[in-house]
């Protein structure tokens, strides 16, 4: 029996390859991306947005899968399910051979979906609940969850996103990838799928971006189906380019003293490397003129003799480190808490990381007084990880990686700080901004020290900004910890890049500083 013909063809959006991208791109968690998506049903006819996103999903397959031929597809319970079924048609109407591996009840699925499910019915299109299916398949289409997921996925569900992970096939998620949070980019159950490609639609979801999202979402796309959105909950910072435009260049009548002065305060005895590296980063970064305040002996600075040391900076005069910018906590060990009060009163601008954000969140009165600063209209920026995030927020490290916006967003807020969340998806924000998920990097940077030198890279772009009323100061710190971070990925994704079949080797601190200069041609 001939197949019928899909309904004409709705007008087609263009996709976007997200991490392509050289503009920040607005994101949306669920529910805001339910109200867009209410309101574009509203002004459509029916069943309108799942025919353009089942026609998206089967154009994209084809575009990252040419040479497919078999392609099965995972049916869920909701529009999810819906689209697939859709994208199923088309491709099959492509003369490819196409299955659908059904995961619902026909008489319980949503309207749109059950639409789809008749077009599907009527067309003959192969369908079956028997999971060996996928063991034949060039291409598996998630269209399982999607954004409908809040909780563990359980029964038929679990059983087909562990089929399909361990069928080693590439996969093509709709929306999402099955048991993804939307919002946070945690794994809802035991597992999720591991998709090669995502094609979110209507709107960028965060959690594609942060958490186990990188890993498990792959290449992602977007379609935003021809629907405008407005008032993101957070923002994708570009790849491929920084988030501002940056610095003026530096004029012929400058000199070292344009660019401020910078204090590096850690090194404790054994860990000096890491303030070094701080240091290296700052000087190399741009900062005028860089010291080296280690907090045992000094040392020998290896290779780099513009370095200067001057011990114990955080006893100078409040005038002497009200003009600087002070990088504090590298290597710092339980010395560093002899330092924090007299800095946390008296420097200009302070950058926290390591044991100074250890040390802040073991005792209240530095906490306070941190805060007190951002009150002040003085401000600080932290850099924790997520273990040193928690310890701040009272909380554990698996909870702040359960929600990392949230983490972040919270903490700015006690902290009154400017906060840069590493790992996976680093977040940065502030009080009254929305969160800014930062787009570049990867595991390279998952080696020692590398931490140090982020926290010197931007200690060393802040110093280099003339001081400034308080409202410029704080758009001066976000400005420095969004482009460090970018820099610091962008150099990793450089690194990778440029030595592929190399096994993904990690890039090693020292480095690392070089890449990132090297990066910004």
């Amino acid at each position: 029996m001939p197949t019928p013909s899909l309904p004409p063809s709705p007008p087609a959006s263009s996709p976007r390859r997200v991490f392509a991208a050289t503009v920040p791109l607005p994101l949306h968690d669920a529910a805001s991306t339910r109200h867009i998506e209410a309101a574009a049903l509203a002004r459509s006819s029916p069943h309108a947005l799942m025919a353009r996103a089942g026609l998206a999903t089967a154009r994209l397959a084809l575009a990252v899968a040419p040479h497919a031929r078999r392609i099965a597809v995972l049916a869920g319970p909701g529009n999810n399910g819906g689209d697939g079924l859709i994208a199923a048609l088309h491709l099959r109407q492509r003369g490819l051979d196409v299955c659908v591996v059904q995961r619902f009840d026909p008489h319980r699925l949503p309207a749109d979906a059950a639409d789809a499910w008749q077009q599907a019915s009527s067309a003959g299109l192969p369908m079956t609940a028997d999971l060996s299916a996928l063991a034949d398949a060039d291409l598996l289409i998630d269209g399982l969850l999607g954004l409908g997921a809040s909780r563990a996925p359980a029964g038929p569900l679990a059983e087909a996103i562990a089929a399909a992970t361990a069928s080693g096939r590439p996969i093509l998620a709709i929306d999402l990838p099955s048991g993804l949070s939307a919002d946070r980019g945690a794994v809802l159950g035991e597992q999720a799928v591991r998709a090669r490609w995502t094609l979110s639609l209507l709107t960028l979801k965060p959690g594609l971006f942060t958490a186990a999202g990188r890993d498990h979402a792959g290449e992602v796309w977007l379609d935003d189906l021809g629907v405008s959105t407005a008032d993101p909950c957070a923002w994708l910072g570009a790849w491929g380019a920084a988030p501002a435009p940056g610095f003026e260049p530096r004029r012929h009548a400058q000199h070292k003293g344009s660019f401020g002065d910078l204090f590096v305060v850690g090194g404790a005895p054994g860990m000096q490397g890491a303030a070094w590296l701080a240091a290296r980063a700052a000087l190399t970064a741009g900062a005028g003129r860089v010291y080296l305040s280690t907090l045992g002996p000094d040392v020998a600075i290896p290779a780099l003799p513009e370095l200067m040391q001057r011990h114990q900076v955080w006893q100078a005069d409040a005038a002497t480190l009200g003009r600087a910018t002070v990088v504090c906590g590298c290597g710092g060990g339980k010395e560093v808490i002899a330092a924090l009060p007299a800095l946390l009163a008296h420097a200009g601008r302070l950058l926290l990381d390591a044991d100074a954000l250890n040390a802040v969140a073991r005792d209240p009165a530095l906490l306070a007084q941190l805060a007190a600063r951002g009150a002040d209209g003085r401000p600080a920026v932290l850099t924790p990880h997520p273990l040193e995030a928690a310890r701040l927020l009272g909380c554990s490290a698996a909870e702040v990686q359960a929600d990392r916006l949230g983490a972040a967003t919270r903490l700015a807020e006690i902290a009154a700080a400017v906060v840069l969340l590493k790992g996976s998806g680093t977040v940065i924000t502030a009080r009254g901004r929305a969160p800014w998920i930062n787009a570049s990097g990867n595991a390279a940077l998952a080696a020692p020290g590398s931490g140090d030198v982020l926290a010197g890279w931007i200690g060393g772009l802040w110093a280099r900004q003339p001081a400034a009323p308080a409202e410029a100061e704080a758009e001066a710190a976000w400005f420095a910890a969004r482009a460090g971070a970018w820099l610091h990925g962008h150099a990793a994704d450089r690194h990778w890049g440029a030595r592929a079949g190399q096994g993904h080797l990690p890039l090693r601190a020292g480095d690392l500083i070089d890449t990132m200069a090297a990066s910004l041609d």
